[in-house]
């Protein structure tokens, strides 16, 4: 598998995420935000806004995206007999876990539709319940990650690199249907979704440069370390 040869995209996405998060923490964007938000609740008529609630399920992690990819990780186990075909899902697992996850804790926002006081900051004490810890975006966070993954694991499954047609298709429009419909649903702020994407998006980078095909392993796997067949998701290196 061909990992991204540039990590300038990587840092410029990390500085975006920390300048984004400073202007927040500092009382910028706010107005901006909850702008964007009163315009959205305020054209949700029942076809657009059923449309989009099922639309934005393409970015639901626990729901749609973890059950894909198990169910691609198992057929390419099925046909490769290799531990190796595990890999990327339990690499995105355990990255999403171990940063989406505690940054939502940390900064502590609430979501634009809780009802409670003061719910554009970061750090609310007041943000609890459902529509708690909105920053970053966890939709956007899993739809960079998760479908990165799916590429991975479809190009190994099809003996292939993507065209460009199943690139945009796997890799590009679920995430600019998810952030839209994120948005305009008002389960997360717009500074929350370019958060998610951000950080989704170093994310993705880094399992794509992982060499889960040639990742050393004990004696004891045996027979079941042999190569899943990872391939490039496309001929050259892109951003996404």
């Amino acid at each position: 598998m061909i990992a991204p040869r540039r990590w300038w995209p990587d840092v410029l996405a990390l500085a975006a995420f920390v300048a984004v998060t400073v202007a927040l923490a500092s009382g910028h964007l706010l107005d901006f935000d909850q702008r964007v938000a009163d315009w959205a609740f305020a054209h949700q008529p029942p076809v657009p806004y059923w449309t989009a609630r099922v639309l934005n399920y393409l970015g639901q992690g626990g729901q749609v995206l973890t059950p894909v990819s198990l169910i691609l990780t198992g057929l390419l186990f099925w046909r490769t007999r290799s531990v190796r075909a595990t890999f990327p899902f339990i690499a995105a697992f355990i990255l999403t876990y171990l940063t989406i996850g505690p940054a939502k804790i940390y900064f502590d926002r609430a979501a634009p539709r809780f009802t409670g006081p003061e719910k554009t900051i970061l750090f609310n004490p007041h943000a609890d319940g459902i529509y708690a810890m909105s920053y970053p975006s966890g939709h956007m966070g899993n739809v960079l990650v998760w479908y990165a993954v799916m590429a991975v694991l479809i190009t190994a499954l099809l003996r292939r690199p993507l065209s460009r047609t199943e690139w945009l298709a796997i890799r590009v429009a679920p995430v600019a249907i998810v952030f839209c419909t994120t948005v305009y649903l008002g389960f997360h702020w717009v500074t929350d979704s370019i958060a998610g994407v951000l950080l989704g998006f170093v994310l993705a980078r880094i399992i794509l440069r992982i060499p889960f095909d040639t990742i050393p392993l004990p004696p004891v796997v045996g027979r079941w370390a042999g190569p899943a067949g990872f391939r490039p998701e496309r001929p050259r290196e892109s951003l996404v």
